[in-house]
């Protein structure tokens, strides 16, 4: 009688061929050797009886010669019909005589690969062709999924060689200057699809911590891996902070540099002026001006600056920048008193 392939892909007689590659998937995921280490040599027999099954019975020409001959038939013990036919020759070599027809399976790792599309990736990992990487054993597999390969890919459906990434998810992250100047704990709450064992996705809340390091800059980036949502075949997206600095009522940021401008009339330019600041982290500061102010004036404060992110114990600089206020019109008695006053 021989053997028995529709039994052995455990489908009917009139398995249609999505019906025989589910069973296939089903049945190669189960039996493959590298997932029965301990039954090695067990599975290697299942896994090639499943696989020569699969490819008589998804040919439509070696499964009508099985359908009427069994085994025996593919294997050249009776002549098969239409042997002089085109295709006959294409699948089957002759023997021991003109009418003698062998069926010779391939191998089954050749099969697995071409059928789940590795035949490329493996043959690379193995050194050769599309079954030679298959045939490296279990090392060649862990090597590149990790001992639980199997683990990854649901039944019914084709292997992809790695789940695709998605996009990163990217949220701008509001900050005051005087938090990125003192550093500072900001606390997300995010909502999120997680998916359970057996894929299906339900909606979870978390808290990120986000630890903002003093001298931190707009632009910053702090990324949380894989925490956006769960999918099938898809490795979840990084969620992506942004840091943006918000704008601030007497200083503006230049690097590490703090910037402020004054208002000062043209009298207090010529003959001397005190800034009078509060400094980000609350201090006074008086800084006495017994130079004249020039337009293109720039007084600088050593280390008042923001903190260097990589050694917050240094500073930039507190630089200060003067609009000065012209009068609008002058007496001729206050012209006359000027020029007298700033004659050579």
């Amino acid at each position: 009688m021989g053997v028995d392939y529709y039994k052995i892909l455990q489908v009917d007689k009139n398995a249609k061929d999505d019906d025989l590659k589910k069973a296939y998937r089903k049945l190669a995921m189960k039996w493959h050797p590298d997932k029965n280490p301990n039954n090695k040599k067990e599975a290697e027999a299942k896994f090639k009886q499943i696989s020569e099954a699969y490819e008589v019975l998804s040919d439509p020409q070696k499964r009508a010669i099985y359908d009427q001959y069994g085994e025996e038939g593919l294997k050249g013990q009776v002549p098969p019909p239409d042997a002089g036919g085109p295709g006959g020759a294409t699948f089957f070599q002759t023997g021991d005589g003109p009418n003698v027809f062998r069926f010779n399976p391939r191998n089954a790792d050749d099969i697995f690969a071409e059928f789940f599309g590795f035949s490329s990736p493996f043959g690379g990992m193995g050194g050769g062709g599309a079954g030679s990487g298959m045939r490296g054993g279990s090392r060649t597999f862990g090597g590149m999924f990790g001992d639980d390969i199997f683990s990854s890919f649901g039944e019914g459906r084709p292997m992809n060689l790695a789940p695709r990434k998605a996009h990163p998810i990217e949220n701008t992250l509001p900050c005051s200057l005087e938090e990125l100047y003192k550093g500072i704990t900001k606390k997300m709450k995010i909502s999120r699809e997680i998916a359970d064992a057996s894929g299906k996705t339900l909606p979870v809340e978390e808290i990120l911590t986000i630890d903002i390091k003093p001298g931190w800059k707009k632009g910053t980036k702090i990324t949380f891996p894989e925490k956006g949502n769960e999918q099938p075949n898809v490795i979840p997206a990084d969620l992506v902070f942004i840091i943006d600095e918000k704008p601030h009522s007497t200083f503006t940021r230049e690097g590490n540099d703090l910037v402020v401008t004054q208002q000062i009339s043209l009298a207090e330019a010529l003959t001397g002026y005190t800034v009078h600041l509060t400094t980000l982290e609350g201090r006074s500061l008086t800084i006495p001006i017994t130079n004249v102010i020039h337009p293109n004036y720039e007084e600088v404060v050593p280390r008042e600056g923001m903190p260097i992110p990589k050694d917050p114990s240094k500073r930039g600089n507190l630089r200060i920048k003067f609009n000065i206020k012209f009068p609008t019109r002058l007496t001729a008695e206050q012209k006359s008193g000027i020029k007298k006053l700033l004659a050579p």
